[in-house]
Order: C-alpha cells, then sequence, then structure tokens
C-alpha cells in the first residue's frame, strides 16, 4: 500500500547531494552487489529492544515526529544538551514542536555522530523525505512527517510491517503482568512480540528499602508469602514459569560486571534474612549474593533451554542531581572501566563444569574489551550447537560504526563471523529499525571490500549465503523461532 504523499524533498546539488544515495556506506561494486541482492530485503528479527508493548497492543497513533522520535531516546537528549540545550525541550514541559525545532537545530551539530545518519535514514525510509534536517527544512519536514503519521498506515503496528520485522523480543521485569504481550497473542497479530526475562532488579541488593519494596512486588505477582530466601526463590521461579508460558525463550542482565564470588546455602539465607530486616549489607555479602541469583537465574535458563545475555560494562547514573530530578535511563550513564575476564570466566565455568551452561550472548561497552570477549566464546563453545556462545553486536555507545567494524573484526579473528547473530537495535523507538540497514551494509561493506583486495574468493552465492546468516538466519536458527521469510508483509 502507498500513501498518496508528493514528497517535498529531494536531491539537489545544493542540498543533500550525494549523502545517503542507494550505495551509502557501500564503497566497491561487490559490497554493492551484496547489498542490494543479498542483505536488503532480509526479514528483521529484533531479539532485544525496550520497545513499550503497550503501545503495539493499542496500535497507538503518534500525533506528530516529537513524539516517537524524542520521548524516551536519551541518545538526542544527550546530544541536545551538548549543543547547549535546555531540559525544558528534552524532557521537560516544551511543546512537541518546539522540542522538534530544537532537534533539528542540534542535528547540524551532529554530523560525524552516528544520530546523523540514524536521523536521515529514518526520514527517508519511514517517510520518503530526502532532504537534510535542519532549521530550515524543519517546518516542512515536521508537518509532512507528521501527517503522514496521522494516517492509519503509520500506527505502530504499520511502522513494524513498513520495516518488514517479523519478531520483537521486549524486555520485562519477572513481577510484569504480560498482559499486553497476552492481548497481542490472543489478537493474532502477526508480528510476535515476545518477552524477556530480566531480573536486574531482583538480585539488586544494594539499598535495603528498594530490595523489600521489590520483594513485596514479586510476592503480589506470585501469589506468594516471602519468609525466607528459598520462598523468594520459589515466587521467583513461579514468575520464571510464567514468562516461559507466555512464550519467553530469553534473558538478560544489565550488570557492570558478572559475579562469581563463592557462597554457601547458609551465607545466602543470613544474607536474605539481614536484609530483610532492614538493615544494609556489606559489599562482600552484596557480591555473594548476586553471584548466588546470577547462576541460579542460568540454572533455570538451561533447564528450559533460554538463551542468556548479559550486557556488561555501563557506569549507569553518574550524574546524581540529575538522576534525582529525571530518574534512570535520561541519558546519565557512560562506558565503565570494570575487569571482566577473571569473574565471566569463572561464572561461565561452573555452568559448564555442571553441565548448565545455556546459550549465551555476551556485549560488552567498553571497546577494551572487544578481543577478551571474542576469546572468551571460544572457550565454552563446545560443539553443540553453532555458535552457542556469542560475542554480541556493538552494543549502546559502541552501536555505530567504528564500534561495530571494530566488535565483527575481533569476531573475525578470533572466532566466527559466519556463525554471528547479528544485530538487534536496544531501542525504545518505534523509528529505529533503520539501524539493522545501517548494520547490513557496514557487513557488506567489510566483505566487499577483502573481496575486491583479493583477501577472500570472489565466491558471491556462498559470501552472499553467509551475509544473509549475519543478517537473519543465524537468529532465526539460534532462538528456536522459525519465522518463515516474507511474513509479515511488508506495507509501503
Amino acid at each position: 500500500m502507498n500513501l498518496n504523499f508528493m514528497s517535498k524533498f529531494q536531491y539537489s546539488p545544493s542540498g543533500s547531494g550525494g549523502f545517503l544515495t542507494e550505495n551509502f556506506l557501500l564503497h566497491n561494486k561487490t559490497a554493492q552487489k551484496l547489498y542490494h541482492e543479498y542483505a536488503k530485503d532480509m526479514p528483521i528479527i529484533d531479539y532485544h529492544c525496550h520497545l513499550p508493548q503497550k503501545l503495539i497492543a493499542e496500535n497507538h497513533q503518534f500525533e506528530n515526529l516529537t513524539q516517537p522520535w524524542l520521548y524516551g531516546d536519551h541518545y538526542k537528549w544527550r546530544a541536545m544538551r551538548t549543543n547547549g540545550v535546555d531540559e525544558k525541550y528534552c524532557t521537560g514541559n516544551a511543546s512537541d514542536y518546539d522540542k522538534f525545532k530544537m532537534w533539528a537545530a542540534t542535528v547540524p551539530y551532529t554530523m560525524r555522530n552516528p544520530l546523523y545518519h540514524w536521523t536521515h535514514l529514518e526520514l527517508q525510509r519511514y517517510f520518503d523525505v530526502h532532504d537534510v534536517l535542519n532549521e530550515q527544512s524543519a517546518d516542512a519536514i515536521y508537518e509532512e512527517c507528521s501527517a503522514r503519521l496521522q494516517t492509519e498506515n503509520y500506527t505502530v503496528r504499520n511502522l513494524l510491517r513498513k520495516m518488514n520485522v517479523v519478531t520483537v523480543c521486549t524486555t520485562d521485569d519477572p513481577a510484569d503482568d504480560l498482559a499486553y504481550h497476552q492481548q497481542l497473542k490472543q489478537e493474532g497479530f502477526e508480528i510476535p512480540i515476545l518477552p524477556a526475562f530480566r531480573p536486574d532488579t531482583a538480585m539488586n541488593v544494594d539499598n535495603a528499602v528498594n530490595f523489600n519494596n521489590y520483594v513485596a512486588r514479586i510476592e503480589k505477582a506470585s501469589n506468594t508469602t516471602v519468609t525466607s530466601f528459598n520462598d523468594y526463590l520459589d515466587a521467583l521461579k513461579n514468575r520464571h514459569d510464567f514468562f516461559a508460558a507466555n512464550g519467553c525463550n530469553v534473558s538478560d542482565h544489565g550488570l557492570e560486571e558478572i559475579y562469581a564470588d563463592d557462597y554457601t546455602e547458609q551465607e545466602l539465607n543470613e544474607i536474605f534474612n539481614k536484609i530483610r530486616s532492614g538493615k544494609e549489607l556489606e559489599l562482600s555479602e552484596r557480591k555473594k549474593f548476586k553471584s548466588a541469583m546470577l547462576i541460579i537465574f542460568a540454572e533455570w535458563d538451561c533447564e528450559k533451554g533460554w538463551i542468556q545475555q548479559y550486557h556488561l560494562g555501563a557506569l549507569r547514573n553518574n550524574n546524581s542531581r540529575m538522576l534525582k530530578l529525571l530518574g534512570p535511563d535520561t541519558g546519565w550513564d557512560s562506558i565503565g572501566d570494570f575487569s571482566q575476564a577473571k569473574s565471566l570466566a569463572r561464572f561461565l565455568n561452573k555452568l559448564d563444569t555442571d553441565n548448565k551452561l545455556a546459550k549465551t550472548i555476551l556485549y560488552n561497552l567498553n571497546p577494551a574489551d572487544n578481543e577478551l570477549m571474542a576469546t572468551m566464546i571460544g572457550n565454552f563453545n563446545d560443539g553443540s550447537s553453532a555458535g552457542k556462545i556469542q560475542f554480541g553486536s556493538g552494543w549502546w555507545f559502541l552501536d555505530q560504526k567504528n564500534g561495530m567494524i571494530s566488535q565483527m573484526n575481533a569476531l573475525s579473528n578470533m572466532g566466527l563471523i559466519s556463525r554471528f547473530v547479528g544485530m538487534l537495535t536496544d531501542s525504545r523507538s518505534f523509528l529505529s529499525f533503520p539501524r539493522h540497514e545501517y548494520f547490513r551494509r557496514i557487513v557488506c561493506n567489510l566483505f566487499g571490500e577483502e573481496i575486491e583486495n583479493g583477501e577472500l574468493p570472489n565466491d558471491i552465492a556462498w559470501i552472499g549465503k553467509i551475509i544473509q546468516d549475519i543478517c537473519f538466519n543465524n537468529a532465526n536458527n539460534y532462538f528456536g523461532w522459525k519465522i518463515k521469510k516474507g511474513s509479515p508483509s511488508v506495507i509501503a
């Protein structure tokens, strides 16, 4: 289906010129062939994101371009703040139009930041707008894109269809009721919207009040009373089972580092009783408790044949003043320099020794850990399945061109990029799916350059298959979803 809009925005020598043409990031004929004939039309499996499933269940209609673009997008907020924009235009009470105008004024200053590419890819792919965004073009772009968003073809479900998304995996707390996931399944929405079990809060004992408030949430969600550590595990296991019954086969953690301290059952009971009494724990006690919970969650994942993901290395909430004012996930995080290798090896080894190591994807936020991760996965790939332990795609601050290339080069040099499960959005925005295209163009260019340099054979059929595997097939097989290509239909 096509909308009856005539775009006001076209390429022009004085405007966008050769910017973001069909061969963007494809620097030779072979790369172009690999992308256009093999990668471009592959469906998208987004196996880790933060899309609000409520909006999908309600088939939400955005009123204007600001709402899907700037609400909740801390990438853009950070850029705007750096450009001297007042907070009221980021998270404050300025009008949607004024917020968009301030973003448009910021965009020209984001050159060489991935936001510049993402912004214009999104304008092109969703709205057929091919001009650059700046203060001069802002009004016309806002008017046209907002008008489109108010039409039937631009509901959130059709935004997913438009990008040929065939599976979405959200991020969900164990206490969540998954009501919107259930609604979507009951309605028969053809794009599976699957939950992922993210129990980080359940193991966070850094603050006694917060932890005890969370235990109360788990008691309510599981309809149980928690008076002991074993009760707490039973309640969480109840939620793990509930997630599985609702189509979940993925877990996820966002941690500074893996915890792998030794502990005893008696110590865990004492630690749990102490924090339940309202007393704060010592550092050693917190680490023992977190270590135990990570092992327990991983064992449950293995029992059910789930895939577990570990996002490691973010130093979160660095600005305490703004955290108090705005809360978490508002753009005050950075790369951390945690020591990852020893504890990660101990953790994976314990699970492997007990034959309880599930399929695992490891993500690092510090690029200094690329080679560490690329070699760590080889320690536990045991031949039981192709690519059982994965080095995940460049994440957060690294999901840009240099970060993706560095991650893939490390994986190529020390593992098998041919078994890589590829890209994910990790996004809260329904307009973020061109990031998959961005990734695919970079992959095709990497292979295309080495073919033309004589470093790889000119076997387009085989390398084209590898490209398609990285883009879609590997993830489809790895997660066991067996999504058929060509479903759902793409909305033009």
